[in-house]
């Protein structure tokens, strides 16, 4: 890892004043969803970023953190500065994790690992963490609920629809030391094949569609519901933990 950003992890996790969870027991009951949205929307294109494209009179990133939201699984955003104003009108301050566009050093990406590292740090009592790439605004609040269930028993699990695998990936308190380790565009990749990965089945395409093209942007578009983001009911809440 680059020096300076194990300097920036190292200064995340100093922040933050709460235990590891490998130092006793967990203070929050529900797995914390690590939303993605510091990438650079390259492949995308054009001049305005691909998350903060028209989307149902909001944004894309705006329509994908609603969904987090409705899931009342607790949100954290990782992202830059660039996007930081958009996610704090829909999480708390203290739950955006500001991170560098760029590798200082070698003036690339920092990828995907370091996102998820960051988010990880930034909610180390968790018992457990969904990742959430934010370019994929169709992923239901109730798919986010059934996949952050199955994390009481399983180490690493994942939604899958008709028989592929999509998002979100979840990770148990137990890859904590490993999950803030992660750097490069690699992601958590590594540790899904490593660990035993349970498959949730549900009936959810939006877990398969990220949107990297204009062309990705115009399918999910076809596929949006009319319907405005509807908040999981409390009963289905307890219910799934």
């Amino acid at each position: 890892m680059p020096l300076c950003c194990q300097l920036t992890i190292d200064a995340m996790l100093a922040a933050h004043t709460r235990a590891s969870p490998h130092t006793g027991k967990h203070l929050n009951l529900q797995p914390h969803i690590i939303v993605l949205a510091a990438g650079q929307s390259t492949r995308f294109g054009g001049n305005l970023h691909k998350l903060m494209q028209p989307w149902l009179g909001a944004t894309l990133l705006e329509n994908s953190l609603r969904h987090a939201v409705a899931s009342h699984l607790p949100v954290v955003v990782v992202t830059t500065e660039l996007l930081a104003g958009v996610a704090r009108q829909h999480v708390a301050a203290r739950d955006v994790v500001v991170v560098p566009p760029m590798d200082g050093s070698s003036n690339s990406p920092l990828g995907v690992g370091f996102s998820i590292a960051a988010g990880v740090s930034a909610s180390p009592n968790a018992p457990g963490w969904l990742v959430l790439p934010a370019d994929m605004p169709l992923i239901q609040a109730q798919t986010l609920q059934l996949v952050a269930r199955q994390l009481a028993k399983h180490p690493v699990v994942f939604a899958q629809y008709q028989g592929r695998r999509g998002h979100p990936v979840g990770f148990s308190a137990e890859l904590y030391s490993e999950l803030i380790a992660l750097t490069g565009d690699e992601g958590a990749k590594r540790l899904v094949s490593r660990y035993p990965a349970h498959a949730v089945l549900v009936d959810d395409p939006g877990v398969l569609l990220d949107v990297d093209t204009p062309e990705d942007l115009d399918e999910a578009r076809r596929m949006q519901p009319t319907a405005p983001v509807s908040p999981v009911q409390p009963s289905k809440i307890q219910q799934a933990l």
